[in-house]
């Protein structure tokens, strides 16, 4: 998949931004995926799948330094990298997943959680490593999937480390209608200066109306205030560590309320709009609001043209911004984001092959 835009900015500070971006609703990536049947029902499959920033060529996981100090190098699949068996009772899968938030998107609003989206300005636990996972048949419209991840590098689950997070989704459809739930729970370590779990609890719900579909969604967690809301470190980090302990921002709680829906104006046009607000439920100065057009139009089968509008509004001590499937390389920060207004105009596609 490749995904380019055309990005304009600008802040009620003054200062503007005029940028290639990557990733609006998908991040650059080369994959690999396949399945064998091994007869009577059972299988396996496989994906294998490395980012890039398609606008420079450049891989999308960089060295970095993880919450235990050591330095690791840029991973050849960082985005998923996992086996599995399917059977008729279910799929087992083990290795780097994608969380079950994150896998989901497209049940959240009409830009499947992606660029436009303030769900996703407040930000998405994306994916673990050492993750086992079990997904079960749908049943009567029902459906459930268990995540426990272990970690990877040898450094979690340890007797000072202690590291793990536990997901869970539920799902349910009823002819037009779609009602679920995906969260996690990740521990600290041992020890931790801040020990508190953080968690990421998302309930949703559409309505598929013959036309389009009608959205609404609700987020309770404490994994924001510069957890991963794009503008600070990461609490609940996804490369390589889990819960690094030593964000104080996990005593507060945010919640956030989405609505959304969709037209579609012909088989290869959609149109759709979104309102939604963050709730910094201890500092109200902390809280924002934000909303979203946007046109889809599958040019062709493997190309989507996009175009959108989308704005977030900050209160004084709020720095949320906006944000696609893949980081803004150019974006706002300091005293051009907290505390003001971010409004954005972009064009692009996403080309598969």
């Amino acid at each position: 998949d490749i995904d380019q835009y055309l990005n304009h900015m600008s802040s009620s500070s003054g200062a503007k931004i005029n940028a290639l971006q990557d990733g609006a609703l998908l991040r650059s990536r080369l994959g690999f995926t396949g399945s064998k049947e091994f007869g009577s029902g059972y299988g396996g499959a496989f994906t294998l799948e490395t980012g890039l920033n398609a606008t420079n060529g450049t891989q999308a996981d960089q060295p970095n330094a993880n919450a235990t100090g050591l330095t690791t190098s840029g991973r050849l699949f960082d985005r998923q990298a996992w086996g599995g068996l399917t059977t008729p009772y279910g799929e087992l899968r083990v290795g780097r997943q994608n969380a079950e938030i994150q896998g989901n998107g497209n049940y959240i609003d009409y830009t499947a959680r992606n660029l436009g989206s303030v769900v996703n300005s407040f930000g998405v636990p994306s994916r673990y490593d050492g993750d086992v996972s079990y997904t079960s048949p749908r049943i009567a419209g029902a459906q459930m999937a268990a995540h426990y991840a272990i970690g990877g590098g040898g450094q979690q689950n340890t007797s000072t480390f202690n590291q793990g997070v536990f997901q869970l989704r539920a799902d349910y459809i009823t002819g037009p209608v779609r009602l679920g739930y995906a969260g996690l729970v990740a521990k600290a370590p041992n020890g931790a200066v801040h020990g508190n779990a953080v968690y990421y609890h998302n309930v949703y719900a559409n309505y598929d109306y013959g036309q389009g579909t009608i959205y609404a969604v609700y987020v309770r967690s404490n994994n924001g205030g510069g957890a991963l809301n794009n503008t600070g470190g990461n609490e609940i980090g996804n490369i390589p560590t889990v819960v690094s302990g030593s964000n104080a921002t996990v005593g507060t709680a945010y919640d956030i309320y989405q609505v959304s829906a969709d037209y579609r104006m012909t088989s290869t046009l959609r149109l759709g709009g979104l309102y939604g607000k963050i709730k910094d439920t201890v500092n109200s100065s902390g809280s924002a609001t934000g909303w979203s057009v946007g046109a889809y139009w599958q040019a062709f089968s493997n190309l989507t043209l996009y175009g959108l509008v989308d704005s977030i509004d900050n209160d004084s001590t709020a720095g949320f911004g906006l944000a696609g499937s893949a980081g803004l390389t150019k974006n706002f920060s300091g005293a051009n984001l907290v505390g003001q207004r971010i409004n954005g105009v972009q064009m692009g596609g996403l080309l598969r092959f």
